[in-house]
């Protein structure tokens, strides 16, 4: 017969049963500790809307000591490190199109004459505005860095040249991105995001599911090797992978105007390697997990850095030093790049082999490390 009568003994006793039990689950109790306190670290230091030290290439014509002047000022900016020297028109646009540099200053050969003049001279600025959430507020503050380091030279005689407006005159070319339109970085990026949430949950739950339903034994009773299995479960979701990739593509199209300029084909040969190193991944959480709940944390515990951390929702080079090599060994971040330099700049298999390395590194890992876990499982 059920008692009727609430008492706290047995209260007490449900309540220690559960402590108990969170005991001896010890994945889900590391990561009700660990996912917090990921999310404290990630969003209190990893996460930086104002990027500053941006990568930086300085082209000057003019060797004057207000061309001096300037380019001394830009280095010991928080917004700019000149990393490089371009030669040639040719070669700037290319640091652009690789991605090493962010902005490229361009000092034209008769800078000092025209300032000295008082005819306002002109500096160019190329920007790589794939990501205008990077660029913004460094080209906000290059006009106020600019004029207060002139203007500390314009003494005396040289008063004068101060114009209301500043000594000089700045154009931005905003490459890749003139209208600074967010939905072109954004739309671009989700691809990734979505294949990396899908793609590792669905088959984290793969193994897991098997040993939960007790179909396990079924496996073990074949002659299918580990590396047949881990392929034979992966195989399927590769054609889900592009089912979602082309809908996005498709999306990005027709309804976002997201222009297309690379190779689609080479857009979706590239998918083929992120889905495999996400289903990888799913693989070896699958193998490493003692059932579903687990498995799901596990992917969980990967998909939030990969989202943050990858430069899809905060520019990548606002990060610390440490929170950028954490996201540099993260498939996404790579993906990410290759998608939007195909799409946004026209970016070939020369200029994205880069970004492929890390993705192939990764793949043989996860699935060395999954492969290696199944076999475990089998014993």
């Amino acid at each position: 017969m059920t008692p009727r009568r609430f008492t706290f003994h047995r209260l007490w006793a449900i309540v220690m049963k559960e402590f108990i039990q969170m005991r001896r689950d010890r994945v889900t109790f590391a990561m009700m500790i660990g996912i917090p306190l990921m999310q404290l670290m990630l969003f209190g230091f990893a996460i930086n809307s104002d990027p500053k030290h941006l990568p930086t290439a300085i082209r000057a014509a003019d060797q004057g000591p207000f061309a001096r002047t300037l380019v001394a000022a830009l280095r010991h900016s928080d917004y700019f490190s000149l990393v490089r020297e371009a030669q040639t028109e040719a070669e700037a646009h290319n640091l652009l199109q690789l991605g090493e540099v962010q902005f490229v200053i361009n000092i034209p050969e008769d800078f000092s004459r025209k300032l000295l003049r008082g005819e306002q001279p002109t500096v160019l600025i190329e920007a790589d505005a794939t990501d205008p959430a990077a660029t913004g507020p460094a080209l906000s503050a290059v006009r106020a860095i600019a004029n207060s380091v002139l203007d500390r030279d314009l003494t005396g005689s040289l008063a004068r040249l101060r114009a209301k407006d500043g000594p000089l005159n700045f154009s931005i070319h905003a490459h890749y991105n003139p209208e600074n339109i967010t939905q072109y970085n954004v739309v671009p990026g989700l691809m990734g995001v979505v294949l990396t949430m899908t793609m590792v949950v669905i088959t984290s739950l793969a193994i897991t599911r098997e040993r939960e339903r007790g179909t396990m034994e079924n496996l073990l009773a074949t002659p299918v090797r580990p590396f047949e299995v881990m392929v034979g479960k992966i195989l399927p979701y590769i054609a889900v992978g592009y089912i979602q990739v082309t809908l996005i593509l498709v999306a990005a199209r027709f309804l976002f105007g997201v222009p297309m300029v690379g190779s689609l084909p080479l857009v979706y040969a590239v998918s083929l390697l992120f889905i495999a190193c996400n289903l990888a991944m799913g693989i070896t959480f699958s193998s490493l997990a003692s059932n579903q709940l687990q498995a799901v944390q596990m992917a969980f515990f990967f998909f939030l850095p990969s989202i943050l951390l990858s430069g899809f929702m905060f520019p990548f080079r606002g990060m610390p030093e440490w929170a950028q090599w954490i996201g540099t060994c993260l498939p996404n971040t790579h993906f990410l790049r290759i998608v939007r330099g195909i799409l946004l700049k026209g970016n070939g298999p020369a200029e994205i082999l880069p970004e492929i390395w890390p993705l192939l590194a990764f793949l043989v890992i996860a699935m060395t490390i999954g492969v290696k876990r199944y076999r475990q499982t089998l014993d």
